[in-house]
Parts: structure tokens; C-alpha cells; sequence
């Protein structure tokens, strides 16, 4: 997968798991009492195709009121930004691939366990949101077809090594040609261009980008 696709599909599911903790009593007892919700029209009297949209505006809402969406995107893209310049440019003799230690299971228990930590004892949430977005990330480059990264360091120390000879036309070619890549780029495309319509229409863009607020 590449970055539109990473990064939408994080926000779409981060939203998804939003909407159902908020539908369960989780997120209802926070709010109680804290935010106060005004609707300008009751959700009754709105068109059938805008009620999804409000209620999947709101859950983005809810989210943004908890984590810094900005650190989702970070964890969307962690095991890239950490493998890629590793495995395509200081191991590029050695290893030629661009999926190495932030594409195993160990990396994402790992960053798992010192959040929890963070949050038990600091109430700290910024690197669950990580470990969230890395999660996504290891899902949709499909991980587990690669058993022996995923699983490093269980059949050895050593990575499968990778061919990123004229990289960028192959990853050019393969997103113009394989509906397993395109497919979930349109779909992650869709979903940041509804997030930035979402800033647009309430004049959040720099303070998104600076702050975090949405």
C-alpha cells in the first residue's frame, strides 16, 4: 500500500472504532455532563443519504475531541518511514527491502507495551494512537503472506532480501495495474478528501495542521 491509502483507511477505521465505542457506554459516560452536543436540525427531519454523514461527522468529532489525529497519520506511515530509508538506502547491499524491523510483530508489541504503560501510569494516549495507525499499516501490506518478517526474529535473524531495482516505476506500474493496490489508494483517497472537505467547511485547516484541532 502507499500513503493515501495508509493514512485514510487509519482515519476510516479510527472513526469506525469511534462510532462504536460512542454507540456503547464507553465514550457516553465520559461525555455525560462534559460536552454539551447541539444539533441545529433534529437528525428526524434530515434527508435518508445526509443522516450517515452527520452521524460519521460526529464521530469524527468525538475522535478529534481524544487524540491527535495527526500522530494516527504518523502511525500510518511509521513502519515506511522507519524500513524504507533503512532497507532501500543504509542496507541496500545487504537487504534491498524496504520491509524489515517495523514490519514485525515484535516492533508493534513492542510500541503496544510501552503505551499501555503511558497510559496506565501517565494517562498518556499519544502512542496507542500510534500503535493504532501501525496496526493498520501491517494489515494492509498484508504481513502475515510474509511470515518471516512478520514473525522476526522466530526463523532467524536474517530478512528476506528485496529487489528495489527501478523501485519507483515497478510501484508506479503496480498501482496503475493491481486492483489489490489501487483499489484501497481510491478508497483511502476518498476518505482524506472528505476529511479535508470536513476542515474546509469548519475553517480548520491550520489549526489542524499546527495544533491538531479539528
Amino acid at each position: 500500500m502507499l500513503l493515501l491509502a495508509h493514512t485514510g483507511i487509519a482515519l476510516g477505521a479510527a472513526v469506525l472504532v469511534t462510532g462504536a465505542l460512542k454507540k456503547g457506554s464507553f465514550l457516553k459516560k465520559i461525555e455525560d455532563g462534559a460536552v454539551e452536543t447541539r444539533r441545529p436540525f433534529p437528525e428526524q427531519v434530515l434527508p435518508l443519504p445526509i443522516r450517515p454523514l452527520r452521524r460519521i461527522s460526529s464521530w469524527l468529532t468525538t475522535l478529534g475531541k481524544y487524540v491527535d489525529i495527526r500522530l494516527l497519520f504518523i502511525g500510518a506511515l511509521l513502519p515506511d518511514i522507519i524500513d524504507k530509508p533503512l532497507g532501500h538506502l543504509f542496507f541496500r547491499e545487504t537487504l534491498s527491502n524496504g520491509r524489515i524491523f517495523a514490519h514485525t510483530l515484535l516492533f508493534f508489541i513492542i510500541i503496544a507495551l510501552i503505551g499501555l504503560y503511558l497510559y496506565r501510569s501517565r494517562s498518556q494516549l499519544w502512542l496507542l494512537v500510534i500503535t493504532f495507525g501501525t496496526l493498520v499499516h501491517l494489515v494492509l501490506d498484508q504481513m502475515w503472506q510474509e511470515h518471516q518478517t512478520l514473525l522476526w526474529p522466530v526463523f532467524g535473524f536474517a530478512f528476506p532480501r528485496g529487489d528495489i531495482t527501478d523501485w519507483i516505476q515497478n510501484t508506479l506500474k503496480t498501482l496503475l495495474s493491481n486492483p489489490a493496490v489501487y483499489i484501497p489508494e481510491l478508497i483511502g483517497a476518498g476518505i482524506i478528501i472528505w476529511f479535508a472537505w470536513f476542515l474546509l467547511r469548519r475553517k480548520k485547516v491550520l489549526a489542524f495542521i499546527t495544533r491538531g484541532e479539528i
